[in-house]
């Protein structure tokens, strides 16, 4: 696969606004955004992690291009991240980055709504998020989206990160993946050595708004054996780490490279062997 999907030439955004910043529980951070609309349309930008000693650090915006070239591959309905470098200006401090640039998931006059709004406002009397899920016909894609949390260690989907989408008529989709960052060795920043001791099967404390904290307990308790064997039907194989990284070199540190395949590998292995236990 090429890696169309990096843009290694280094750019100049320093005309966009990084005036959206979010908080997350799953760092110390902020995650700065912006948007331009041109003739093309409008897209969307976010950097890593930021604060106003450091400026920006971080690997979350190639773990999100990972995750997407794994979701493309395994054929989950996700928002698409391309990675660009790019010199950037922040607190009116020039600094070269890695950002994200995507366009909106939402078709034309398609409304947003958090799902944990979406589920104060639907719920009846006893019902979990899942069970909200289950009756509006998303089960699936839950049950898809704890599969690919866990095969990525993300520890941030939280209500806001995801989203039912409304169209003029009333009619109601879960909207696809996005915001995938927080994921594989993102806490480790570029600590080689703490890097290198993440242990790969590591159940994470994860900020999920599905089930539990646990991201392998929620496959366990929420995903039965043939539910995962059909979110494993596109299989991940060896060969598929060169398409995975491709065009990443210069982005992700060896170690950060080796270690997310690892992440990766032994964790959909384990999975395989829930399918077959």
């Amino acid at each position: 696969m090429s890696s169309t999907d990096v843009v290694q030439t280094l750019r100049d955004y320093t005309h966009l606004s990084w005036s959206e910043r979010t908080n997350t529980s799953g760092t110390a951070g902020t995650f700065l955004k912006a948007r331009e609309t041109t003739g093309a349309g409008t897209w969307y930008y976010k950097l890593s992690c930021y604060d106003s000693y450091r400026g920006v650090y971080g690997h979350e915006c190639a773990n999100e291009v990972v995750a997407s070239r794994l979701m493309r591959l395994l054929g989950v309905p996700h928002l698409e991240y391309r990675l660009v470098h790019a010199t950037v200006l922040v607190d009116d401090k020039p600094q070269e980055v890695w950002m994200n640039q995507s366009r909106s998931f939402r078709a034309p006059k398609e409304k947003k709504l958090a799902f944990d709004v979406f589920y104060d406002l639907e719920k009846q009397p006893g019902e979990t998020p899942l069970d909200v899920a289950e009756r509006f016909g998303w089960g699936d894609d839950v049950r898809q989206m704890m599969v690919v949390d866990y095969l990525i260690a993300n520890r941030d989907r939280h209500g806001a990160n995801i989203e039912v989408l409304r169209d003029q008529m009333g009619a109601l989709r879960l909207a696809p993946l996005f915001d995938n960052g927080l994921s594989f060795v993102f806490s480790c920043y570029s600590d080689e050595l703490r890097v290198d001791a993440f242990d790969p099967l590591q159940d994470v404390n994860a900020n999920n708004f599905f089930g539990t904290r646990s991201l392998e307990e929620n496959v366990r308790r929420f995903v039965s054996k043939n539910q995962l064997a059909d979110c494993l039907k596109e299989k991940l194989a060896e060969s598929d780490r060169t398409m995975l990284f491709a065009g990443l070199d210069e982005v992700l540190p060896e170690a950060h490279r080796n270690k997310m395949w690892e992440i990766l590998w032994k964790r959909w292995n384990r999975l395989e062997d829930l399918c077959h236990s």
